[in-house]
């Protein structure tokens, strides 16, 4: 079968519809030859632009200065230009961009320009979309970083602000001890007298008080040492747990007269290294929430066991279960006491004060609570060390 049986265009047709503008000039740009695909995009008619139109005087003002200054040099000194984007303006005047490519060439004595022209209308759009996209980004980006400066602004002067609060809570705190010491001295001094009932009453009132601050007063500073120093300190040596403990409720029943404290542990000496003076305070502070939170008529039971290489201290009471939402931030400092009534109310520092005693022995505090079992707060720390 022969091309021509086939009917593929010829050479004329296909370079007047070409997808593409077509254009022959002079070395002056004027218009020799031009396609019907660049008349159409145009609005122009072949008779309209051949010899009559040169190719600059099609552009906008600025393609025009942009045609002299650089296209003409470019093509005297390259002789070819690759992807120029121009615009040109319509025989109704609208504007439509196009990208040009142009080679110089000579012919018989004459120099000619060959250009090819696409609109590009669509990707311009693209292109001005996607600018407009990033700019949105940028003043989003610049935004994000003022408000992150802004944030870490806030949250420095915040923790400053909180440092110094609990700087001064530690000064003040410690300030405290020298006149409750006098207190209790005084107190001291005078359960030596002769006293009435009712004096005796209120000297016990003052006693009472005097110890309850002591132990708020404690609570301060070992929450000042742990939120701002290294952690509670301690002093670890080695202690027979069950005799340190039953000791620390000895001194707790005489704190709590009127309420019932059962003591239970093995039947075998339970040894470990720890510091027995915080572990005191450890129990104290539970047996407080104890008698806060529990049941008053019923006995708060405290056990000491030992397994598997550690050694437990467990308080439980009856009462009111723990919500279950209040679990997961019990051992926070200031999350319990707030809502209980004036004459009880505490600052809420016990509970955190027993989670970094147990942090300082290396082990762990845990709490379970249910109206049917009641609640029991369970300290597990490393033995270290046995009886030889």
């Amino acid at each position: 079968m022969s091309v021509e049986a086939v009917g593929i265009p010829d050479a004329e047709a296909l370079y007047q519809q070409a997808p593409c503008a077509l254009v022959l000039t002079n070395d002056k740009g004027l218009i020799l030859k031009v396609n019907q695909t660049f008349c159409h995009w145009l609005g122009y008619t072949h008779e309209q632009l051949v010899g009559v139109r040169k190719l600059q005087e099609l552009l906008t003002v600025g393609g025009r200065i942009f045609y002299q200054t650089h296209w003409m040099p470019l093509l005297v000194m390259q002789r070819s230009i690759t992807e120029v984007k121009l615009d040109f303006l319509t025989a109704d005047g609208k504007v439509t961009p196009m990208v040009l490519n142009a080679g110089r060439r000579e012919h018989q004595g004459q120099v000619f320009d060959e250009v090819s022209a696409f609109i590009v209308a669509d990707r311009i759009r693209f292109e001005q979309e996607l600018l407009q996209a990033k700019r949105q980004a940028e003043d989003a980006l610049q935004r994000h970083v003022v408000l992150e400066r802004e944030l870490n602004r806030q949250r420095e002067l915040a923790v400053d602000r909180a440092l110094f609060a609990e700087q001064m809570i530690g000064i003040v705190s410690h300030d405290l001890r020298n006149p409750l010491q006098v207190v209790s001295m005084a107190a001291q001094y005078l359960r030596s007298l002769d006293m009435t009932e009712r004096q005796s009453t209120m000297l016990s009132h003052i006693g009472e008080a005097t110890a309850r601050s002591q132990r708020l007063i404690n609570d301060l500073l070992d929450f000042t040492q742990a939120r701002i120093g290294q952690g509670l300190a301690v002093n670890r040596a080695p202690v027979q747990l069950d005799r340190a403990i039953a000791a620390a409720v000895g001194s707790l029943r005489l704190l709590y007269p009127h309420r019932d404290i059962v003591f239970s542990a093995s039947d075998e000496a339970l040894f470990c290294h720890a510091d027995a003076d915080r572990l005191a305070q450890l129990l104290g502070n539970l047996v407080a929430n104890a008698m806060t939170y529990g049941d008053g008529t019923s006995p708060v039971e405290v056990r000491v066991s030992a397994a598997q290489g550690t050694v437990e201290i467990a308080v439980h009471n009856v009462g009111e279960p723990i919500d279950e939402a209040e679990l997961g931030s019990i051992f926070s400092p200031m999350t319990r006491g707030s809502e209980l009534g004036r004459e009880v109310r505490s600052v809420g520092l016990g509970l955190f004060i027993v989670s970094e005693i147990a942090k300082a022995h290396g082990g762990v505090v845990e709490v379970v609570s249910s109206a049917l079992a009641g609640t029991t707060f369970t300290t597990r720390f490393p033995a270290y060390a046995s009886a030889g």
